[in-house]
Protein backbone atom coordinates (compact mmCIF):
# COMPACT_ATOMS: atom_id res chain seq x y z
CA UNK A 1 0.00 0.00 0.00
CA UNK A 2 2.94 2.85 0.84
CA UNK A 3 4.84 1.40 -2.50
CA UNK A 4 1.36 2.39 -4.40
CA UNK A 5 1.34 6.10 -2.96
CA UNK A 6 4.60 6.07 -3.26
CA UNK A 7 4.11 5.39 -6.47
CA UNK A 8 1.45 7.58 -7.26
CA UNK A 9 3.31 10.68 -5.26
CA UNK A 10 6.55 10.47 -7.84
CA UNK A 11 3.88 10.11 -10.92
CA UNK A 12 1.98 13.06 -9.46
CA UNK A 13 5.47 14.89 -9.41
CA UNK A 14 7.04 14.35 -12.61
CA UNK A 15 3.46 15.26 -14.23
CA UNK A 16 3.54 18.56 -12.62
CA UNK A 17 7.51 18.27 -13.46
CA UNK A 18 6.35 17.39 -17.20
CA UNK A 19 3.78 20.29 -17.18
CA UNK A 20 6.56 23.02 -15.48
CA UNK A 21 8.82 22.25 -18.47
CA UNK A 22 6.33 22.74 -21.10
CA UNK A 23 4.96 26.08 -19.38
CA UNK A 24 8.31 26.78 -19.44
CA UNK A 25 9.12 26.03 -23.65
CA UNK A 26 5.89 27.11 -24.39
CA UNK A 27 6.97 31.03 -22.65
CA UNK A 28 10.88 30.64 -24.22
CA UNK A 29 8.96 29.73 -27.63
CA UNK A 30 6.51 32.83 -27.26
CA UNK A 31 8.97 35.05 -25.85
CA UNK A 32 11.40 34.39 -28.52
CA UNK A 33 8.81 34.72 -31.29
CA UNK A 34 7.70 37.81 -29.27
CA UNK A 35 11.65 39.35 -29.80
CA UNK A 36 11.65 37.60 -33.53
CA UNK A 37 8.50 40.08 -34.04
CA UNK A 38 10.24 42.82 -31.99
CA UNK A 39 13.35 42.70 -33.88
CA UNK A 40 11.64 42.66 -37.27
CA UNK A 41 9.42 45.44 -35.92
CA UNK A 42 12.31 47.57 -35.58
CA UNK A 43 14.37 46.74 -38.49
CA UNK A 44 10.70 47.88 -40.41
CA UNK A 45 11.19 51.14 -38.85
CA UNK A 46 14.51 51.68 -39.48
CA UNK A 47 13.67 51.13 -43.33
CA UNK A 48 10.72 53.47 -42.67
CA UNK A 49 13.13 56.13 -41.29
CA UNK A 50 15.43 55.97 -44.06
CA UNK A 51 12.81 55.91 -46.66
CA UNK A 52 11.96 58.99 -45.19
CA UNK A 53 15.10 60.35 -44.86
CA UNK A 54 14.89 60.41 -48.62
CA UNK A 55 11.58 61.90 -48.55
CA UNK A 56 8.95 63.57 -46.67
CA UNK A 57 6.07 61.47 -47.76
CA UNK A 58 4.86 59.01 -45.59
CA UNK A 59 5.38 55.06 -46.41
CA UNK A 60 3.90 52.19 -45.28
CA UNK A 61 7.18 50.20 -45.21
CA UNK A 62 5.31 46.81 -44.64
CA UNK A 63 3.14 47.10 -46.90
CA UNK A 64 5.75 48.01 -49.55
CA UNK A 65 7.81 45.30 -48.78
CA UNK A 66 4.81 43.35 -49.40
CA UNK A 67 4.09 44.73 -52.39
CA UNK A 68 7.25 44.25 -53.65
CA UNK A 69 7.47 40.50 -52.76
CA UNK A 70 4.03 39.43 -54.02
CA UNK A 71 3.60 41.36 -57.28
CA UNK A 72 7.54 42.33 -57.87
CA UNK A 73 8.45 44.98 -60.56
CA UNK A 74 5.89 46.59 -63.30
CA UNK A 75 6.91 48.68 -66.39
CA UNK A 76 5.40 50.09 -69.06
CA UNK A 77 6.70 52.05 -71.91
CA UNK A 78 6.16 54.48 -74.64
CA UNK A 79 7.95 54.50 -77.76
CA UNK A 80 9.02 51.66 -80.37
CA UNK A 81 12.41 52.18 -80.41
CA UNK A 82 15.24 53.17 -77.62
CA UNK A 83 15.73 55.62 -78.36
CA UNK A 84 12.13 57.23 -78.29
CA UNK A 85 11.31 55.05 -75.73
CA UNK A 86 10.39 56.63 -71.97
CA UNK A 87 9.49 53.59 -69.21
CA UNK A 88 7.14 53.73 -65.96
CA UNK A 89 8.25 51.55 -63.50
CA UNK A 90 6.64 50.20 -59.69
CA UNK A 91 9.09 49.14 -57.88
CA UNK A 92 12.17 49.18 -59.95
CA UNK A 93 15.22 48.50 -57.32
CA UNK A 94 18.75 49.92 -57.75
CA UNK A 95 21.64 48.11 -55.92
CA UNK A 96 24.33 50.47 -54.84
CA UNK A 97 26.95 47.73 -54.21
CA UNK A 98 26.62 46.58 -58.27
CA UNK A 99 25.73 50.13 -59.82
CA UNK A 100 22.99 48.27 -61.28
CA UNK A 101 18.86 48.80 -61.59
CA UNK A 102 17.36 45.84 -60.63
CA UNK A 103 13.80 44.43 -62.01
CA UNK A 104 12.26 42.02 -59.82
CA UNK A 105 10.00 39.29 -60.91
CA UNK A 106 7.09 37.40 -59.93
CA UNK A 107 3.74 35.94 -61.63
CA UNK A 108 2.33 39.41 -61.15
CA UNK A 109 4.99 41.10 -62.57
CA UNK A 110 4.45 43.27 -66.43
CA UNK A 111 6.94 43.75 -68.71
CA UNK A 112 5.86 45.66 -71.69
CA UNK A 113 7.71 45.80 -74.34
CA UNK A 114 8.54 42.49 -73.47
CA UNK A 115 11.59 42.38 -75.54
CA UNK A 116 13.80 39.40 -74.83
CA UNK A 117 17.67 40.10 -75.33
CA UNK A 118 16.80 42.54 -78.09
CA UNK A 119 16.76 44.50 -74.90
CA UNK A 120 20.22 44.38 -75.00
CA UNK A 121 20.10 45.58 -79.02
CA UNK A 122 22.03 48.02 -77.66
CA UNK A 123 19.31 49.23 -74.76
CA UNK A 124 16.05 49.59 -73.75
CA UNK A 125 16.44 53.49 -73.63
CA UNK A 126 18.65 56.50 -73.80
CA UNK A 127 19.22 58.38 -70.27
CA UNK A 128 19.71 61.13 -71.87
CA UNK A 129 17.86 63.32 -74.29
CA UNK A 130 21.32 63.05 -77.18
CA UNK A 131 20.19 60.36 -79.05
CA UNK A 132 21.46 57.35 -79.44
CA UNK A 133 25.28 57.58 -77.32
CA UNK A 134 26.70 54.24 -75.91
CA UNK A 135 27.39 55.96 -72.67
CA UNK A 136 23.95 57.23 -72.16
CA UNK A 137 21.78 53.77 -72.18
CA UNK A 138 19.84 52.42 -69.64
CA UNK A 139 19.09 48.37 -68.82
CA UNK A 140 18.22 46.70 -65.91
CA UNK A 141 19.20 43.46 -64.10
CA UNK A 142 16.77 40.67 -63.65
CA UNK A 143 15.73 38.90 -60.33
CA UNK A 144 12.90 36.43 -59.26
CA UNK A 145 11.34 38.07 -56.02
CA UNK A 146 11.99 35.11 -53.72
CA UNK A 147 15.88 36.35 -53.81
CA UNK A 148 14.12 39.23 -51.83
CA UNK A 149 14.48 36.80 -48.50
CA UNK A 150 18.36 36.75 -49.29
CA UNK A 151 19.14 40.99 -50.07
CA UNK A 152 19.44 43.68 -47.73
CA UNK A 153 16.22 45.01 -46.58
CA UNK A 154 15.27 47.56 -49.29
CA UNK A 155 14.98 51.24 -48.75
CA UNK A 156 11.33 52.51 -50.93
CA UNK A 157 11.25 55.81 -51.87
CA UNK A 158 7.77 57.13 -51.98
CA UNK A 159 7.99 59.92 -54.48
CA UNK A 160 7.04 59.63 -58.24
CA UNK A 161 10.63 59.97 -59.67
CA UNK A 162 12.08 60.58 -62.50
CA UNK A 163 15.18 59.11 -63.52
CA UNK A 164 17.58 60.09 -66.19
CA UNK A 165 21.32 61.57 -67.07
CA UNK A 166 22.87 64.71 -67.28
CA UNK A 167 24.74 64.61 -70.33
CA UNK A 168 27.40 67.54 -69.33
CA UNK A 169 26.37 69.29 -66.13
CA UNK A 170 29.33 71.67 -66.75
CA UNK A 171 28.31 73.57 -70.01
CA UNK A 172 25.66 75.90 -69.66
CA UNK A 173 24.49 75.10 -73.15
CA UNK A 174 24.01 71.35 -72.90
CA UNK A 175 21.79 71.91 -69.35
CA UNK A 176 19.50 73.56 -71.19
CA UNK A 177 19.15 71.66 -74.28
CA UNK A 178 19.85 67.88 -73.25
CA UNK A 179 18.75 68.60 -69.60
CA UNK A 180 16.34 71.34 -68.69
CA UNK A 181 14.28 71.69 -71.43
CA UNK A 182 13.81 67.99 -72.22
CA UNK A 183 13.08 66.82 -68.51
CA UNK A 184 10.62 70.27 -67.98
CA UNK A 185 8.61 68.77 -70.94
CA UNK A 186 8.73 64.98 -69.52
CA UNK A 187 7.41 66.23 -67.00
CA UNK A 188 4.67 67.77 -68.52
CA UNK A 189 3.55 64.84 -70.37
CA UNK A 190 3.01 62.94 -67.34
CA UNK A 191 0.72 64.16 -64.59
CA UNK A 192 2.03 62.94 -61.58
CA UNK A 193 5.50 64.04 -62.69
CA UNK A 194 4.77 67.39 -61.33
CA UNK A 195 6.17 69.66 -58.65
CA UNK A 196 6.40 67.29 -56.08
CA UNK A 197 8.18 64.75 -57.86
CA UNK A 198 11.91 64.06 -57.41
CA UNK A 199 14.64 64.04 -59.99
CA UNK A 200 17.50 61.37 -59.83
CA UNK A 201 20.67 62.05 -62.15
CA UNK A 202 22.50 58.59 -62.92
CA UNK A 203 25.61 59.72 -64.77
CA UNK A 204 27.03 60.11 -62.04
CA UNK A 205 28.89 63.62 -62.14
CA UNK A 206 28.66 66.01 -59.09
CA UNK A 207 26.20 68.98 -58.49
CA UNK A 208 27.98 70.96 -60.82
CA UNK A 209 28.45 75.11 -61.56
CA UNK A 210 24.58 74.80 -62.43
CA UNK A 211 22.60 72.44 -60.01
CA UNK A 212 20.78 75.47 -59.00
CA UNK A 213 18.94 75.45 -62.49
CA UNK A 214 17.97 71.86 -61.74
CA UNK A 215 16.46 72.50 -58.54
CA UNK A 216 14.06 75.21 -60.64
CA UNK A 217 12.25 71.70 -62.18
CA UNK A 218 10.90 70.57 -58.58
CA UNK A 219 10.26 71.97 -54.57
CA UNK A 220 12.43 68.77 -54.22
CA UNK A 221 16.16 68.33 -53.84
CA UNK A 222 17.50 65.90 -56.43
CA UNK A 223 19.63 63.07 -56.15
CA UNK A 224 22.93 61.94 -57.02
CA UNK A 225 24.09 58.58 -58.25
CA UNK A 226 26.37 58.73 -55.78
CA UNK A 227 24.06 60.12 -53.16
CA UNK A 228 21.77 56.21 -53.29
CA UNK A 229 24.71 54.78 -51.80
CA UNK A 230 24.13 57.12 -48.54
CA UNK A 231 20.43 55.18 -47.80
CA UNK A 232 21.17 51.33 -47.82
CA UNK A 233 22.34 48.64 -50.45
CA UNK A 234 19.06 48.19 -51.91
CA UNK A 235 16.92 51.16 -52.96
CA UNK A 236 13.44 50.54 -54.39
CA UNK A 237 11.07 53.71 -56.00
CA UNK A 238 7.64 53.03 -56.00
CA UNK A 239 6.94 54.68 -58.83
CA UNK A 240 9.13 55.83 -61.20
CA UNK A 241 9.61 57.60 -64.80
CA UNK A 242 13.08 56.64 -66.97
CA UNK A 243 14.47 58.44 -69.70
CA UNK A 244 14.01 61.42 -71.57
CA UNK A 245 11.90 63.48 -74.13
CA UNK A 246 14.20 64.35 -77.34
CA UNK A 247 10.96 66.32 -78.53
CA UNK A 248 12.63 69.46 -77.89
CA UNK A 249 15.65 69.09 -79.02
CA UNK A 250 17.12 71.28 -81.84
CA UNK A 251 21.01 70.26 -82.64
CA UNK A 252 22.78 67.28 -82.63
CA UNK A 253 26.68 67.49 -81.57
CA UNK A 254 28.54 65.45 -84.42
CA UNK A 255 29.34 61.38 -82.86
CA UNK A 256 28.34 60.65 -86.24
CA UNK A 257 28.19 63.46 -88.73
CA UNK A 258 29.87 66.80 -88.28
CA UNK A 259 27.37 68.91 -86.06
CA UNK A 260 24.63 70.44 -87.26
CA UNK A 261 20.54 71.26 -86.50
CA UNK A 262 18.81 67.96 -86.03
CA UNK A 263 17.16 66.40 -89.43
CA UNK A 264 13.68 66.00 -87.62
CA UNK A 265 13.12 69.26 -85.33
CA UNK A 266 9.70 68.59 -83.71
CA UNK A 267 10.36 72.03 -81.41
CA UNK A 268 8.77 75.36 -82.38
CA UNK A 269 10.02 78.78 -80.72
CA UNK A 270 6.68 78.95 -78.42
CA UNK A 271 7.56 75.29 -76.51
CA UNK A 272 11.09 77.10 -75.78
CA UNK A 273 9.19 80.36 -74.70
CA UNK A 274 7.22 78.96 -73.00
CA UNK A 275 9.88 77.14 -70.82
CA UNK A 276 11.85 80.85 -70.92
CA UNK A 277 8.65 82.09 -69.31
CA UNK A 278 8.26 79.12 -66.41
CA UNK A 279 11.92 79.59 -65.43
CA UNK A 280 12.10 82.77 -64.89
CA UNK A 281 8.96 82.87 -62.86
CA UNK A 282 10.58 80.57 -60.53
CA UNK A 283 13.81 82.78 -60.80
CA UNK A 284 11.57 85.64 -59.32
CA UNK A 285 12.22 87.62 -62.31
CA UNK A 286 10.15 90.69 -63.62
CA UNK A 287 10.04 90.13 -67.50
CA UNK A 288 9.11 92.29 -70.12
CA UNK A 289 5.61 91.53 -71.36
CA UNK A 290 4.51 89.90 -74.53
CA UNK A 291 1.73 90.22 -75.71
CA UNK A 292 -0.15 88.85 -78.17
CA UNK A 293 3.35 87.70 -80.44
CA UNK A 294 5.47 90.63 -79.67
CA UNK A 295 5.93 94.15 -78.59
CA UNK A 296 4.88 96.89 -81.05
CA UNK A 297 6.43 99.73 -82.14
CA UNK A 298 5.40 101.98 -79.64
CA UNK A 299 5.49 99.56 -77.11
CA UNK A 300 9.12 99.39 -77.98
CA UNK A 301 9.85 103.46 -77.65
CA UNK A 302 8.10 103.38 -74.37
CA UNK A 303 10.74 100.82 -73.01
CA UNK A 304 14.50 102.01 -72.28
CA UNK A 305 16.25 99.95 -75.57
CA UNK A 306 19.62 98.67 -74.59
CA UNK A 307 22.60 96.39 -76.37
CA UNK A 308 24.06 93.55 -74.07
CA UNK A 309 27.54 92.10 -74.31
CA UNK A 310 29.03 89.03 -73.01
CA UNK A 311 32.62 89.77 -71.41
CA UNK A 312 34.50 86.58 -70.75
CA UNK A 313 37.49 86.88 -68.38
CA UNK A 314 39.42 83.49 -68.66
CA UNK A 315 39.20 81.99 -72.70
CA UNK A 316 37.98 83.44 -75.70
CA UNK A 317 37.91 87.21 -74.79
CA UNK A 318 37.20 90.14 -76.81
CA UNK A 319 40.92 91.72 -76.26
CA UNK A 320 39.38 95.66 -77.33
CA UNK A 321 36.08 94.81 -75.61
CA UNK A 322 36.24 98.92 -74.34
CA UNK A 323 36.55 100.23 -77.67
CA UNK A 324 33.75 97.72 -79.22
CA UNK A 325 31.35 98.81 -76.92
CA UNK A 326 31.81 102.64 -77.67
CA UNK A 327 31.45 101.93 -81.15
CA UNK A 328 27.88 100.14 -80.95
CA UNK A 329 27.14 102.91 -78.60
CA UNK A 330 27.76 105.24 -80.80
CA UNK A 331 26.25 103.69 -83.83
CA UNK A 332 22.93 102.82 -82.46
CA UNK A 333 22.85 105.61 -80.11
CA UNK A 334 21.55 103.19 -76.99
CA UNK A 335 23.99 102.13 -73.80
CA UNK A 336 25.40 99.16 -74.25
CA UNK A 337 25.81 97.28 -70.75
CA UNK A 338 27.79 94.06 -70.32
CA UNK A 339 27.35 90.88 -68.30
CA UNK A 340 29.47 88.05 -67.68
CA UNK A 341 28.26 84.37 -66.23
CA UNK A 342 31.94 84.53 -64.19
CA UNK A 343 30.90 87.15 -61.84
CA UNK A 344 27.11 87.48 -62.08
CA UNK A 345 24.15 85.23 -60.59
CA UNK A 346 22.43 83.09 -63.36
CA UNK A 347 19.03 85.39 -62.35
CA UNK A 348 20.45 88.64 -62.19
CA UNK A 349 21.44 87.93 -65.95
CA UNK A 350 18.89 86.53 -67.06
CA UNK A 351 16.96 89.47 -65.87
CA UNK A 352 19.35 92.13 -68.14
CA UNK A 353 19.04 90.28 -70.95
CA UNK A 354 15.13 89.51 -71.06
CA UNK A 355 14.89 93.40 -71.88
CA UNK A 356 17.41 93.36 -74.56
CA UNK A 357 17.23 94.83 -77.81
CA UNK A 358 20.46 92.72 -79.27
CA UNK A 359 22.67 90.78 -77.41
CA UNK A 360 26.17 90.27 -78.63
CA UNK A 361 28.77 87.70 -77.52
CA UNK A 362 31.89 85.21 -78.42
CA UNK A 363 30.34 81.93 -79.89
CA UNK A 364 29.84 80.08 -76.67
CA UNK A 365 27.73 78.52 -74.07
CA UNK A 366 26.31 81.62 -73.13
CA UNK A 367 24.20 82.17 -75.68
CA UNK A 368 22.01 79.92 -74.67
CA UNK A 369 20.89 82.64 -72.68
CA UNK A 370 19.12 83.93 -75.80
CA UNK A 371 15.92 82.21 -75.49
CA UNK A 372 14.99 84.61 -72.93
CA UNK A 373 15.56 87.69 -75.04
CA UNK A 374 12.16 89.32 -75.68
CA UNK A 375 10.48 89.45 -79.27
CA UNK A 376 12.26 91.25 -82.16
CA UNK A 377 15.51 91.06 -80.51
CA UNK A 378 18.74 90.76 -82.17
CA UNK A 379 21.33 87.67 -81.49
CA UNK A 380 25.05 88.56 -82.65
CA UNK A 381 27.57 85.80 -82.64
CA UNK A 382 31.23 86.50 -82.94
CA UNK A 383 33.35 83.90 -84.68
CA UNK A 384 37.39 83.52 -84.12
CA UNK A 385 39.63 83.33 -87.20
CA UNK A 386 39.44 80.49 -89.33
CA UNK A 387 36.22 79.33 -87.17
CA UNK A 388 33.90 78.60 -90.13
CA UNK A 389 30.02 80.45 -88.79
CA UNK A 390 28.08 77.95 -91.07
CA UNK A 391 29.78 75.18 -89.44
CA UNK A 392 28.86 75.73 -85.84
CA UNK A 393 25.20 76.96 -85.33
CA UNK A 394 23.08 75.75 -82.11
CA UNK A 395 22.63 79.16 -81.40
CA UNK A 396 21.09 80.61 -84.77
CA UNK A 397 19.46 77.50 -85.38
CA UNK A 398 17.91 78.37 -81.77
CA UNK A 399 17.29 81.81 -82.88
CA UNK A 400 15.54 81.41 -86.52
CA UNK A 401 12.93 78.16 -84.96
CA UNK A 402 9.85 79.58 -85.92
CA UNK A 403 7.81 81.25 -82.97
CA UNK A 404 11.20 82.04 -81.71
CA UNK A 405 11.01 86.08 -83.40
CA UNK A 406 14.86 86.52 -82.92
CA UNK A 407 17.33 87.80 -85.78
CA UNK A 408 20.56 86.49 -85.98
CA UNK A 409 23.74 87.90 -87.35
CA UNK A 410 27.19 86.22 -87.56
CA UNK A 411 30.59 87.86 -87.52
CA UNK A 412 33.74 86.07 -88.28
CA UNK A 413 37.31 87.44 -87.34
CA UNK A 414 39.63 87.47 -91.36
CA UNK A 415 42.26 88.66 -89.65
CA UNK A 416 44.88 86.64 -89.02
CA UNK A 417 47.24 88.86 -87.41
CA UNK A 418 43.96 90.04 -85.08
CA UNK A 419 44.67 86.81 -83.21
CA UNK A 420 45.97 85.38 -79.96
CA UNK A 421 46.05 81.56 -79.91
CA UNK A 422 47.55 79.63 -77.16
CA UNK A 423 49.66 76.73 -78.21
CA UNK A 424 50.77 76.18 -74.22
CA UNK A 425 47.68 75.26 -72.66
CA UNK A 426 45.89 72.07 -71.57
CA UNK A 427 44.55 70.54 -74.89
CA UNK A 428 41.34 71.12 -73.65
CA UNK A 429 41.71 74.76 -73.36
CA UNK A 430 43.20 74.93 -77.16
CA UNK A 431 46.89 73.54 -76.54
CA UNK A 432 48.73 71.58 -79.31
CA UNK A 433 51.92 71.20 -77.92
CA UNK A 434 51.76 67.66 -76.96
CA UNK A 435 51.39 66.57 -80.98
CA UNK A 436 53.85 65.94 -83.24
CA UNK A 437 55.79 68.83 -84.70
CA UNK A 438 54.14 68.00 -88.03
CA UNK A 439 50.83 68.55 -86.84
CA UNK A 440 51.25 71.57 -84.90
CA UNK A 441 52.88 73.31 -87.96
CA UNK A 442 49.73 71.95 -90.04
CA UNK A 443 47.23 72.93 -87.33
CA UNK A 444 49.37 76.66 -87.61
CA UNK A 445 48.65 77.03 -91.27
CA UNK A 446 45.23 76.31 -91.64
CA UNK A 447 42.94 78.99 -92.41
CA UNK A 448 39.94 77.42 -91.63
CA UNK A 449 39.03 74.43 -89.57
CA UNK A 450 37.20 71.86 -91.89
CA UNK A 451 34.19 69.79 -90.93
CA UNK A 452 34.34 67.16 -87.85
CA UNK A 453 33.11 64.61 -85.65
CA UNK A 454 33.02 65.57 -81.25
CA UNK A 455 34.83 65.85 -79.84
CA UNK A 456 38.37 66.39 -79.49
CA UNK A 457 39.14 67.46 -82.52
CA UNK A 458 42.36 69.66 -81.89
CA UNK A 459 42.44 72.21 -84.62
CA UNK A 460 38.81 73.35 -83.56
CA UNK A 461 39.63 73.57 -80.09
CA UNK A 462 43.26 75.49 -81.10
CA UNK A 463 40.69 77.96 -83.29
CA UNK A 464 37.59 78.32 -80.88
CA UNK A 465 39.83 79.02 -77.88
CA UNK A 466 41.82 82.39 -79.65
CA UNK A 467 41.12 85.70 -78.33
CA UNK A 468 39.97 88.36 -80.72
CA UNK A 469 40.95 91.94 -81.36
CA UNK A 470 37.59 92.55 -83.24
CA UNK A 471 37.84 94.39 -86.15
CA UNK A 472 35.35 97.66 -85.74
CA UNK A 473 34.47 98.59 -89.31
CA UNK A 474 34.01 94.77 -90.63
CA UNK A 475 31.78 94.19 -87.29
CA UNK A 476 29.25 97.14 -87.63
CA UNK A 477 29.10 96.62 -91.40
CA UNK A 478 28.36 93.18 -91.19
CA UNK A 479 25.92 94.09 -88.33
CA UNK A 480 24.46 96.84 -90.29
CA UNK A 481 23.62 95.00 -93.39
CA UNK A 482 22.68 92.04 -91.50
CA UNK A 483 19.86 94.01 -89.62
CA UNK A 484 18.46 95.44 -93.37
CA UNK A 485 16.82 91.87 -93.32
CA UNK A 486 15.29 92.18 -90.17
CA UNK A 487 11.63 91.66 -89.98
CA UNK A 488 9.39 93.21 -88.30
CA UNK A 489 7.20 91.59 -84.92
CA UNK A 490 3.57 92.01 -85.81
CA UNK A 491 1.15 91.47 -82.86
CA UNK A 492 -0.36 88.79 -85.30
CA UNK A 493 2.71 87.04 -85.55
CA UNK A 494 1.41 83.79 -83.34
CA UNK A 495 -1.73 83.34 -85.51
CA UNK A 496 0.81 82.63 -88.51
CA UNK A 497 1.51 79.49 -87.18
CA UNK A 498 -2.29 77.70 -87.06
CA UNK A 499 -2.95 75.16 -89.47
CA UNK A 500 -6.44 75.22 -91.72
CA UNK A 501 -8.58 72.21 -91.13
CA UNK A 502 -9.53 70.10 -93.73
CA UNK A 503 -11.87 71.64 -96.65
CA UNK A 504 -15.49 70.56 -96.15
CA UNK A 505 -17.70 68.84 -98.46
CA UNK A 506 -16.00 67.83 -101.57
CA UNK A 507 -17.24 66.57 -104.10
CA UNK A 508 -16.50 66.09 -108.22
CA UNK A 509 -18.98 66.22 -111.21
CA UNK A 510 -18.35 64.33 -114.77
CA UNK A 511 -18.95 64.98 -117.86
CA UNK A 512 -17.86 63.46 -121.52
CA UNK A 513 -17.78 65.88 -124.24
CA UNK A 514 -16.36 63.89 -127.10
CA UNK A 515 -15.13 60.59 -127.63
CA UNK A 516 -11.83 62.08 -126.57
CA UNK A 517 -12.82 64.91 -124.79
CA UNK A 518 -14.43 65.04 -120.91
CA UNK A 519 -14.38 67.53 -118.12
CA UNK A 520 -13.81 66.92 -114.40
CA UNK A 521 -15.46 69.66 -111.79
CA UNK A 522 -14.30 69.33 -108.15
CA UNK A 523 -15.60 71.72 -105.72
CA UNK A 524 -15.69 71.79 -101.89
CA UNK A 525 -16.87 74.02 -98.68
CA UNK A 526 -13.64 76.15 -96.81
CA UNK A 527 -12.31 74.58 -93.84
CA UNK A 528 -14.26 75.12 -90.60
CA UNK A 529 -11.41 77.10 -88.52
CA UNK A 530 -11.51 79.65 -91.53
CA UNK A 531 -14.10 81.68 -90.07
CA UNK A 532 -12.81 82.23 -86.99
CA UNK A 533 -9.16 83.00 -88.68
CA UNK A 534 -7.39 86.29 -90.24
CA UNK A 535 -5.03 85.16 -93.31
CA UNK A 536 -3.10 87.04 -95.87
CA UNK A 537 -3.75 84.44 -98.29
CA UNK A 538 -5.27 81.55 -99.00
CA UNK A 539 -5.18 78.84 -101.64
CA UNK A 540 -6.47 75.15 -102.30
CA UNK A 541 -4.08 72.45 -103.65
CA UNK A 542 -5.71 70.13 -105.87
CA UNK A 543 -4.07 66.40 -106.82
CA UNK A 544 -5.59 64.63 -109.50
CA UNK A 545 -4.28 60.94 -110.06
CA UNK A 546 -5.81 58.51 -113.00
CA UNK A 547 -6.78 55.10 -111.06
CA UNK A 548 -3.80 52.32 -111.61
CA UNK A 549 -1.35 55.07 -112.40
CA UNK A 550 1.63 56.13 -110.12
CA UNK A 551 1.97 59.55 -110.91
CA UNK A 552 -0.56 62.57 -110.22
CA UNK A 553 -1.36 66.18 -111.44
CA UNK A 554 -1.07 69.14 -109.02
CA UNK A 555 -2.84 72.18 -109.00
CA UNK A 556 -2.79 75.42 -107.03
CA UNK A 557 -5.96 77.38 -107.20
CA UNK A 558 -7.46 80.51 -105.55
CA UNK A 559 -11.17 79.37 -105.91
CA UNK A 560 -13.07 77.04 -104.34
CA UNK A 561 -14.28 75.05 -107.39
CA UNK A 562 -12.74 74.18 -110.69
CA UNK A 563 -13.14 72.48 -114.36
CA UNK A 564 -10.24 70.42 -115.58
CA UNK A 565 -10.21 69.44 -118.64
CA UNK A 566 -6.66 69.32 -120.17
CA UNK A 567 -5.53 65.59 -119.79
CA UNK A 568 -8.75 64.45 -118.86
CA UNK A 569 -10.16 61.27 -120.72
CA UNK A 570 -13.64 59.82 -121.14
CA UNK A 571 -14.48 56.68 -119.35
CA UNK A 572 -11.99 57.02 -117.12
CA UNK A 573 -11.31 56.48 -113.10
CA UNK A 574 -9.96 59.53 -111.13
CA UNK A 575 -8.50 59.63 -107.76
CA UNK A 576 -8.97 63.94 -106.10
CA UNK A 577 -7.62 65.11 -103.40
CA UNK A 578 -7.95 68.49 -102.11
CA UNK A 579 -6.63 70.64 -98.83
CA UNK A 580 -6.35 74.21 -98.23
CA UNK A 581 -2.69 76.30 -97.54
CA UNK A 582 -2.88 79.34 -95.69
CA UNK A 583 -0.05 82.39 -95.93
CA UNK A 584 1.91 80.40 -98.63
CA UNK A 585 3.49 77.26 -96.43
CA UNK A 586 0.77 76.66 -93.58
CA UNK A 587 -0.72 73.04 -95.43
CA UNK A 588 -4.00 71.34 -94.01
CA UNK A 589 -4.56 67.79 -94.05
CA UNK A 590 -6.23 66.21 -97.47
CA UNK A 591 -10.04 65.52 -97.47
CA UNK A 592 -10.96 62.20 -98.38
CA UNK A 593 -10.14 60.80 -101.55
CA UNK A 594 -12.76 61.35 -104.42
CA UNK A 595 -13.17 58.81 -106.97
CA UNK A 596 -14.86 60.27 -110.16
CA UNK A 597 -15.55 58.52 -113.29
CA UNK A 598 -15.83 60.42 -116.65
Amino acid sequence: MRASVAGCKMSIGALLNGLLVSVVAALLWKYSKLSEHAALLEEELHMTQQSQEVSQAHIDYHVALQALQDHGTRMVCTGKMHTDRICRFDYLCYCSEAEEFVFFHSNSSVMLPNLGSRRFQPALLDLSSVEDHNTQYFNFLELPAAALKFMPKPVFVPDVTLILNRFNPDNLMHVFHDDLIPAFYTMMQYSDLDDEARLVFMEGWGEGPHFDLYRLLSSKQPLLKEQLKNFGKLMCFTKSYVGLSKMTTWYQYGFVQPQGPKANMLVSGNEIRQFARVLMDKMNITRVEEKDGGSSEDEKGKRDEYIVLFSRSTTRLILNEAELIMALAQEFQMRVVTVSLEEQSFPSTVQVISGASMLISMHGAQLITSLFLPRGAVVVELFPFAVNPEQYTPYKTLATLPGMDLHYVSWRNTKEENTITHPDKPWDQGGIIHLEKEEQERILASKDVPRHLCCRNPEWLFRIYQDTLVDIPSFLEVLKEGMKTKPSVRRSKPASTVHPGRVREPQCQTSVQTTNEAKLTVSWQIPWNLKYLKVRELKYEVWIQEQGENTYMPYILPQQNYTFSENIKPFTTYLVWVRCIFNKNLLGPFADVLMCRT
